[in-house]
């Protein structure tokens, strides 16, 4: 019996009337679900990024408002067709980046915002018929917003307030009042003032107004703390000599640390001194008059000589008679002058001023010496230095074993070392009162170093991560819904084998495989002789239609090959 069937060619053409819509209606209702949900999900993606797209980027027009000048600029922004919105909380209006300072600059123009204070353009708008008290205030209130818009330039402050006491100016009083200000700050959170940007504001106060003394001139914070305290503050320094001061223990405990550090390694020693400096200015001024004794010759500064005439008497002597009335006059002695000199007659000799009896009396002057001393002492000078010195315990290196070693206290020898160093390098002074003090103690544990923060953990990379993230998302679930819903929905539309098809392909397959050989073909056509040979054309038609179907086998394989499958698999499952 002739086992053969007719072979069939796979394929996958589809009948007439069977179109992709009728294969996605005839989806199981699962699939048609997942379809569903992932055209929801792409046309959402598709929306977001076209918003995204086209929203523009929001900045910083003005933070910090009061309401009425926020009202103000919101309808001034309305009038001019410039988009805005609001900050989380009000704090501040946004407008698009390309706009800012276009809209700034029109808003200028138009004198937006005012700030809340006034200034001079106060006295700009009077009316007609003000009074001189009415001038004097609008003066007064405009220096005052002057000066505040002045001092909320400084980045530190956030908003300002002066008042001014100014007195009335008369003649008619003999002294007149001073006049006074003050001034309210309120800073940024997390800010404030050093000394010297206090001392500005109370000097632009002070040179504002006219004879205003920078004594009068308080300045205060929002919690109520007086920043513009007195030059003098309980030591007696001003602020320069207190950096003076300061930058002195600096030096110092720099040297100390410089000296000891290499001997005990660095981080191992701490040092602070304590500087007691006289910054007291003096000035003295001292007359001293040396004697005149003694065998230097002095300098006559001037000298008197006068001469008169006598009585007549020609004797010579006068006064009761004696010895004693007989002596000539005793020499004239100078103690400064050395030895005495006699006194002779002014004529050409002694006898004719005996005879003629003239009276001479001379006086010299001679000068005294003087000397004119002014003293003025240095300011700054050290009175008494104190310093404190810590040292660590020293810590041997591991021995070869790697046990660690414990950390040892210096010896004697050493600290008496150090102590000899620190007193070298703040130049001790027994007799000016320094003290030193050095202590050899071990350190709980070292500061850790301030490390750099990695790359992925900078705030810039951060935001500029979160950036990225939002672009890089939208492809990444849109792969997803494709891959994971669409595709897998869509792979459904292939039209399987129908089961009525299925057996014939199996017995198309099996029957191609077991197609006898061209000779037991012959036997079967009841040749009487199986070794007869057939003729040619009958062989040539049977190896056409032999390799007609295993052409067909072949892409049945290629093109369906789970079914070829079932079909081995079903041959290596029967018995033999």
């Amino acid at each position: 019996m002739d086992n053969r069937a007719t072979p069939v060619p796979a394929t996958n053409a589809l009948p007439a009337g069977d179109s992709p819509l009728q294969r996605l209606l005839a989806l199981p209702q699962r699939s048609k679900l997942a379809l569903g949900v992932a055209s929801l999900a792409l046309a959402g993606l598709l929306a977001f990024a076209l918003t995204a797209g086209r929203e523009p980027d929001w900045r910083i027009l003005y933070t910090s408002l009061s309401d009425k000048d926020g009202g103000t600029v919101i309808a001034a922004l309305a009038q001019m067709n410039v988009p805005y919105k609001y900050s989380e909380g009000g704090a501040a209006i946004l407008v698009p980046a390309e706009a800012v300072h276009d809209t700034r600059l029109r808003l200028a123009s138009q004198g937006l915002p005012k700030g809340g204070t006034v200034g001079f353009e106060l006295v700009e708008n009077q009316k007609f018929g003000t009074t001189q008290f009415q001038e004097r205030l609008n003066f007064q209130r405009g220096l005052e917003g002057e000066l505040a818009r002045s001092i909320m330039a400084l980045s530190a402050v956030q908003n300002a307030r002066v008042h001014l006491a100014l007195p009335n100016q008369t003649a008619f009083l003999r002294e007149q009042q001073k006049p006074s200000a003050s001034v309210l700050l309120t800073l940024y959170t997390g800010r404030s003032l050093e000394r010297q940007q206090v001392a500005g504001i109370v000097h632009l106060i002070a040179s504002s107004v006219p004879e205003l003394q920078t004594k009068a001139v308080s300045v205060i914070d929002q919690s109520g703390a007086l920043l513009s305290e007195a030059s003098d503050n309980a030591t007696g320094l001003d602020a320069p000599q207190m950096q003076y001061v300061r930058q002195t223990e600096q030096d110092l405990s720099q040297r100390i640390l410089a000296i000891v550090e290499p001997i005990v390694g660095a981080g191992n020693v701490k040092a602070q001194v304590t500087a007691d400096i006289d910054f007291t200015q003096s000035e003295s001024t001292a007359e001293l008059y040396a004697p005149n004794q003694g065998s230097a010759p002095a300098s006559v500064r001037s000298q008197h000589l006068t001469e008169a005439p006598g009585n007549g008497n020609t004797t010579g002597g006068s006064g009761s008679p004696g010895a004693l009335s007989n002596q000539p006059p005793a020499t004239p002695t100078s103690p400064v002058n050395g030895a005495p000199q006699a006194i002779g007659p002014v004529g050409n000799s002694a006898g004719s001023a005996a005879a003629v009896g003239i009276r001479r009396d001379a006086v010299t002057n001679y000068e005294v010496d003087k000397t004119v001393k002014v003293v003025r002492s240095a300011t700054g000078n050290i009175r008494r230095l104190s310093a404190a010195v810590l040292v660590n315990h020293l810590r041997a290196a591991p021995g070869a074993d790697g046990k660690p070693v414990v950390a040892k206290a210096l010896s004697d020898a050493q600290m008496q070392q150090v102590n000899a160093l620190v007193r070298e390098a703040i130049g001790f002074n027994k007799d000016r009162g320094d003290s030193v003090e050095v202590v050899n103690a071990p350190f709980t544990g070292a500061a850790p170093d301030a490390k750099e923060l990695p790359l992925w953990r900078q705030p810039e990379m951060q935001d500029l991560a979160r950036g990225l993230a939002r672009w890089l998302a939208l492809p990444l679930v849109a792969l997803i819904v494709v891959f994971g819903f669409v595709h897998p929905a869509l792979r459904g539309l292939r039209r399987p084998p129908t089961l009525a098809a299925a057996p014939r392909l199996t017995a198309t397959v099996e029957d191609a495989i077991a197609f006898p050989t061209p000779l037991q073909s012959a036997a079967a056509a009841a040749v009487p002789d199986p070794n007869t040979p057939l003729l040619p054309t009958a062989q040539a038609a049977r190896q056409h239609e032999r390799s007609t179907q295993l052409e067909a086998i072949r892409q049945l394989a290629r093109t369906d090959p789970a079914t070829v499958a079932n079909v081995v698999r079903n041959w290596a499952s029967q018995p033999s």
